[in-house]
């Protein structure tokens, strides 16, 4: 299932713009991986399976470039996938 983006960014403050800009591109990249890895796993054609596949693994990379830049813009993101790593770590340590 595809994501719902919301088309009027108008009612977002303006200092926020550009974060909720490059979170909307992740989502949009995030929906195309899993449109794409679904895609694939469907269908019978191994030539057609390649080329999703590689195509996702692209998507992936856009993924990578948008939340290079969101860190950038958004200290607390930082702060918050570090706490969330840290997190993960400490459950699967038990």
């Amino acid at each position: 299932m595809l994501s719902k983006i919301p088309a009027n960014l108008e009612k977002v403050r303006k200092e926020d713009l550009d974060k909720e800009i490059l979170r909307l591109g992740i989502i949009a990249e995030l929906d195309a991986v899993s449109l794409y890895e679904q895609l694939a796993a469907m269908t019978q054609n191994s030539d057609i399976r390649k080329i999703l596949l590689d195509v996702a693994k692209e998507e992936k990379t856009h993924v990578g470039e948008f939340q290079a830049l969101l860190l950038k813009e958004d200290p607390e993101q930082v702060k918050e996938l570090e706490a969330g790593k840290k997190e993960v770590e400490e459950e699967l340590s038990e």
